[in-house]
């Protein structure tokens, strides 16, 4: 499908298993790529230490994540831009242009933004209050060792918690989850886990260090007050969507829903969505995203 007028076929920002998934579709049907990615490939996938929910007999995001870093790189049409970041994305009636932080420019008649979504900070959080200066590790950085025998006050129910909860089955540590009510629907996996207390909030408060122990006031979903002390507490209050500036609509959220998009500019991925945040959606979206720019390339030349 090569056209002298383009760079290549078809440009991919965010190099995770959406952007890898459309990197190997297209080569599938012929296209060339460039997949631009700031970081390694697949990085969120190497931080989940136990997997539950994708096919091929994976158990770990590294076991995973090996396997699609393999294959992407013996993909002899996909080019890949590593440690590179797109500064701006703009689309035409007839090619979409990518800028690179080195100020190339990079153009194909579709480009798919696969970019994914990045940790939310206590800032974020309007539930949250925190001490100036004080910062909270995420809950997937805890390892057995430091988990085993201690209360971990988490902040957030987030999924990796139930992830922190498959990778160590046998640790004998306690949870105290904090949420608003925004974050119910994320609990249910771990509700039954013995190792969990639950505390729907309004709003908390981390008070204090006392010595080795963490403090916080939390304002139940019911108005009612109550102190809670832990050895240590985590972060697990979900992510935010991260996209290049440029021709993109963002919704409220700060999400991107692909049927808002440019007709040459395609969203898979994490990006799509808050509530469909799965490495099996992620992948589907991105095969789907590379289908989708062939058949409408086929689809132009028919008409030219």
């Amino acid at each position: 499908m090569a056209d002298t007028l383009y760079d290549t076929d078809l440009i991919i920002i965010g190099g995770g298993p959406a952007g890898c998934a459309a990197a190997r579709m297209a080569a599938s049907v012929g296209m060339r790529s460039i997949l631009i990615e700031p970081d390694r490939l697949c990085r969120n996938l190497y931080r989940i230490p136990a997997l539950n929910n994708v096919l091929g007999g994976h158990t770990s995001g590294p076991e995973l994540a090996d396997s699609i870093v393999a294959e992407l790189k013996s993909t002899e049409l996909c080019r890949l831009e590593l440690g590179r970041h797109i500064t701006a994305l703009h689309a035409d009636d007839d090619r979409v242009t990518a800028t690179v932080a080195t100020g190339t420019r990079l153009t194909s008649p579709y480009a798919i933004v696969a970019t994914g979504v990045g940790p939310l900070q206590p800032r974020d959080a309007a539930w949250i209050t925190i001490p100036d200066g004080v910062t909270l590790p995420p809950l997937w950085q805890v390892e057995a060792d430091d988990a085993e025998g201690r209360t971990l006050l988490v902040l957030g129910g987030d999924r990796p918690i139930g992830t922190f909860l498959r990778a160590h089955p046998t640790t004998d540590t306690r949870l105290l989850v904090a949420y608003p009510a925004a974050d119910a629907y994320k609990i249910e996996e771990i509700r039954e886990d013995r190792r969990v207390t639950l505390l729907p909030v309004e709003h908390l408060m981390l008070s204090c260090e006392e010595g080795t122990q963490v403090s916080a006031e939390a304002v139940g979903q019911d108005g009612a007050r109550r102190r809670v002390t832990a050895d240590a507490a985590y972060l697990s209050i979900g992510n935010a969507p991260i996209a290049p500036s440029g021709d993109l609509t963002r919704g409220p959220d700060g999400y991107c829903p692909p049927t808002d998009q440019h007709p040459r500019v395609i969203v898979a991925g994490d990006l799509r969505s808050a509530r469909f945040q799965r490495i099996m959606t992620a992948l589907g979206s991105g095969s789907e995203a590379a289908l989708h720019a062939y058949y409408a390339a086929r689809e132009l030349l028919a008409q030219g």
